[in-house]
């Protein structure tokens, strides 16, 4: 295709699929494809050293949609250039000190993903909200954005100024609205602009939006820096990021980008990037615009963790529970640098939900190493199939059961339950069973009839000597690791067991307040929702679980087999007797590593604050649960307290 054809290609796409993101909030494609070809537009632009009069490389966002009223901002407000590796940090970088003759200081902060506000403020007092739209005049939406409970409706400075940031949509609660709705959210910056974009408050409100405060437009008050701005911002009572950051350099720069990488996975909003900016003011002057962006800042964008492809297929698989899950089959789409094919629909009542059908462009999402999920259609196919909802269990043929949302197979001995239930019972968190793997439990079923943990647990040298794969050596390691596993913890075989809702924690939080199975099997509904992060669906689960004759009988039987329960050992040290909460992203620690800490020296990691809780490990990005700690008057300490307890930093 000839230079000029595929600019006209690139072109007429991207300004289609720019109008039904900015202006009818209705995305088709992902931030990731639509910025991959942008990127070709440009670099064709400028190898050709010509552009197309409607080409978007010289606009900002979209056109104010028609229906609400236009408002313009007193100062323009821009895009930002985007940059996506270290040497792009650091070329952006050269030309700053360039520019200016100097290694000037600049600023680190989170780049939202929601919808850019402009708010002006005049004698202290709200008068007018409006959207981005076109950087010069945006769509005014003062009453939906009055709903935003963290926008402050009166400020102490009385001047006029303008407050610029990101209506955004937490991820918690899209979680909360999804739950209700019979129509769910794509995602979240779907939810926060399709929001604000409303003609009806009503429906803004509903949301339950957060406001990001991050900059100042115009303003009758001179600000000599972004650290100025920012501090404005938090004394005015604006909500802003807790990360914000004043840096020296590109290697300084890319390090923080890495440092927020690796905390957005638990952040409770969405951020696709870091933004940099040079702090001085008087500076940026002298660095000056581009038509589209101003040279003193740029965008770090971070890999894609959202994109769009096919859906081809839906198949049916069941698990150790019975349950039958629906797993989408999807054309290969790069997401992060890994290649994703597969992705989860959750249960039949998510696809009607979300009106999946085969053959529709859906949104995929792939947050860290949690397996990739289908958040809605992106494109209706014209050709589109409904996905079937199955009568029968694809692996045994047995009567499905319908249970509210979910699907159940009924049969006795299907083969995928079995082995999923053996090779749970095996893992390194339950009986830790070295050298057998889900392989192996497929083998024992096919070639042993083994369909219980119990034959497990009964195995000798004698039984699987001489079956492919098990030599003399590998029979006799087999049936020690087994005997070494015999002699286990009550947490450990009460999450063997693989009871509907019990993980690891949620195990040993059981065994520490019941001690034995016996005590557990008596116990009800109110002495179980009595433990941290059990509720009441759980804990019916639990008592439902303990009334099956079968189920009994197979503890019996694990017993019988030799499996013994000892007493935890219960460890000592700073924490002894506490029972600690932690909240928000630390500076150094993964929330594993600091649970690890605190369980190993005598302390009890619970999931909410209560009154029962003595102390609150608090990072940034704490939220809710650190509020209710100050209410109740918890000891509260960050991370360098913590290490200082554990003796690892040096005392005040």
């Amino acid at each position: 295709m000839k230079p000029y054809d595929r600019m006209k290609e690139l072109v007429e796409k991207l300004n289609r699929y720019a109008a039904l993101y900015y202006e009818e909030d209705a995305p088709v494609i992902s931030d990731a494809e639509y910025d991959a070809m942008y990127d070709e537009l440009r670099a064709l632009e400028e190898r050709e050293g010509y552009t197309l009069k409607n080409s978007p490389t010289h606009r900002v966002g979209g056109a104010p949609q028609k229906k609400f009223e236009p408002s313009r901002h007193l100062l323009r407000l821009y895009s930002l250039d985007k940059c996506k590796t270290e040497g792009e940090i650091a070329e952006w970088y050269e030309r700053i000190v360039k520019a200016v003759g100097k290694e000037p200081e600049i600023t680190a902060e989170y780049k939202f993903d929601g919808l850019t506000l402009n708010i002006l403020y005049e004698g202290g007092k709200l008068v007018k909200a409006a959207t981005r739209g076109d950087g010069v005049t945006g769509e005014e939406v003062t009453a939906q954005v009055k709903t935003i409970a963290g926008v402050p409706r009166t400020i102490s400075y009385t001047g006029r100024i303008e407050i610029q940031g990101e209506g955004i949509m937490r991820l918690s609660a899209l979680a909360a609205y999804n739950a209700k709705s019979d129509e769910p959210l794509k995602n979240a910056r779907n939810g926060a602009a399709g929001a604000i974009r409303n003609l009806d408050p009503a429906v803004t409100a509903s949301r339950n939006l957060s406001f990001m405060a991050y900059n100042i437009g115009y303003s009758d008050r001179h600000f000599a820096s972004q650290r100025e701005m920012h501090d404005f911002l938090t004394e005015e009572g604006f909500e802003t990021e807790s990360d914000f950051a004043v840096l020296k350099g590109a290697d300084a720069a890319f390090a923080f980008a890495e440092k927020v990488g690796e905390l957005r996975p638990s952040l409770d909003f969405l951020i696709d990037g870091v933004v940099f900016k040079v702090n001085d003011t008087a500076l940026r002057d002298e660095i000056g615009y581009t038509e589209k962006f101003p040279k003193w800042a740029i965008a770090y964008k971070f890999k894609a963790d959202e994109m769009t492809t096919v859906l081809r297929d839906v198949v049916w698989q069941v698990s150790r529970s019975a349950k039958l899950n629906p797993l989408a089959v999807l054309d290969p789409v790069d997401i992060g640098g890994v290649t994703v094919r597969r992705a989860t629909l959750n249960n039949y009542g998510d696809i009607l939900k979300k009106k999946v059908k085969i053959g529709d462009r859906v949104f995929i999402r792939r947050s860290n190493d949690v397996i990739p999920e289908i958040m809605g259609v992106a494109e209706e196919a014209p050709d589109a199939k409904e996905v079937e909802k199955p009568t029968v269990c694809p692996a045994c043929g047995a009567p499905v059961r319908e249970e509210g949302a979910f699907l159940y197979c009924t049969g006795e001995h299907c083969a995928p339950q079995i082995v999923s239930c053996l090779d749970h019972f095996a893992s390194k968190d339950a009986m830790d069973i070295d050298g057998f793997s889900e392989k192996t439990a497929e083998q024992f079923y096919n070639e042993l009839h083994m369909t219980s943990p119990v034959g497990l647990m009964r195995l000798k040298k004698e039984d699987i000597v001489g079956l492919e794969r098990f030599g003399d050596k590998k029979a006799d390691n087999l049936i020690a690791a087994i005997a070494a596993a015999k002699d286990t913890t009550m947490d450990r075989l009460l999450f063997a067991l693989g009871i509907d809702g019990i993980g690891k924690k949620t195990a040993k939080d059981l065994a520490a307040r019941f001690g034995t199975f016996e005590a557990l099997e008596k116990a009800d509904r109110d002495a179980l929702t009595a433990v941290d992060g059990i509720g009441e669906i759980l804990a019916d689960n639990i008592v439902s679980y303990f009334a099956d004759e079968d189920n009994l009988r197979l503890i019996a039987d694990l017993f019988a087999s030799g499996v013994t329960v000892r007493e935890a050992e219960k460890k000592s040290g700073v924490f002894e007797g506490m029972r600690v909460v932690l909240t928000g992203s630390l500076p150094t620690y993964k929330r594993g590593e600091a649970t690890a800490l605190i369980e190993e020296n005598g302390g009890e990691v619970a999931s909410s604050v209560s009154k029962t809780v003595d102390l609150v490990l608090a990072g940034s990005d704490a939220g809710s649960k650190l509020e209710k700690a100050q209410k109740l008057g918890i000891r509260i300490i960050d991370e360098e307290e913590f290490k200082r307890m554990l003796g690892i930093a040096p005392a005040l």
